[in-house]
């Protein structure tokens, strides 16, 4: 599909680093971007450097490419690993950028055991070993409220790092301590449960309002490696409010990404850093 899609293929170039006026519009235009403090935003624009050097950027359908798209990206993407491993990210290097939504073919069994090819609309794709492939359209609109496409994506791309996607995502004792797969389940199954109980009792004649006004899109009760990168996206878009609604999966996802994005601090932030750790 990609050969006979792509406009172009471009390389990121190597670079030293992020011109200083890119670098200042996309931190401006991300506001869960500007409100990190001094070194944790260093940090990243590293981070954002090396992965700039290490992928390799593509668009579709004539879209133009410019850095400051490959900048804004860069530095979303770079977020969740911001006291992580940058090799959570190992293995593969493309990014595929679509000007708005794309179609993807999923093979799907219903109910009576019959398998179905379809074709549906999708704004992200994380392919297991391949690329990422993302609707430019909602990469910018990343300010609305818990929403961020290429959060979600990359999440699942920490998620597949031990395989397929299941809503676990890598433990690494060195960092993450008694924070095992299990004491995860503990807390995020329940939860998980718990959401799409909600949302299978949302009465038809109310739909529209829950989905319009709910933290977390619907779509996470699909699957727990949906919920997962749904959580994420709202944990570090708007975390006050998953804090204040889902305080236990708050304090979960703070363990596990070392990050407190609604205090305004984590490990990192501070002369100390991070513990090193590799896969």
């Amino acid at each position: 599909m990609l050969k006979t899609l792509l406009a172009r293929f471009r390389l990121s170039p190597q670079r030293a680093g992020i011109d200083d006026d890119i670098w200042q519009e996309v931190v401006g235009t991300l506001p869960f971007l500007s409100r990190r403090s001094t070194h944790e935003l260093d940090k990243l624009r590293t981070l954002a450097t090396d992965f700039l050097a290490d992928k390799h950027f593509s668009t579709a359908h004539d879209l133009p490419l410019t850095e400051a798209m490959c900048v804004s990206v860069a530095a979303q993407a770079c977020l969740p690993i911001l006291h992580l491993p940058s090799a959570l990210y190992r293995g593969w290097t493309g990014i595929v950028l679509y000007p708005g939504e794309f179609l993807i073919r999923k093979t799907v069994q219903d109910e009576a055991g019959v398998v179905h090819d379809i074709a549906q609309e999708a704004s992200g794709e994380a392919w297991e070993g391949g690329p990422v492939v993302l609707s430019w359209q909602d990469v910018q609109a990343s300010d609305a409220l818990a929403y961020n496409v290429v959060i979600h994506e990359f999440v699942h791309k920490i998620d597949m790092e031990g395989g397929e996607a299941d809503g676990v995502p890598p433990m690494l004792r060195r960092l993450h301590g008694d924070l095992t797969a299990d004491t995860w389940c503990d807390v995020f199954d329940p939860a998980f449960e718990a959401f799409c109980h909600h949302v299978a009792n949302v009465p038809d004649t109310h739909w529209e309002v829950f989905a319009a006004n709910s933290l977390l899109d619907p779509y996470a009760a699909e699957h727990e490696s949906e919920f997962f990168a749904v959580c994420a996206e709202a944990f570090f878009v708007a975390p006050e409010a998953f804090r204040a609604e889902y305080p236990a999966l708050y304090t979960l996802f703070s363990r596990y990404f070392l990050q407190d994005p609604a205090s305004g601090t984590g490990p990192g932030d501070g002369p100390s850093a991070t513990p090193v750790a590799t896969l």
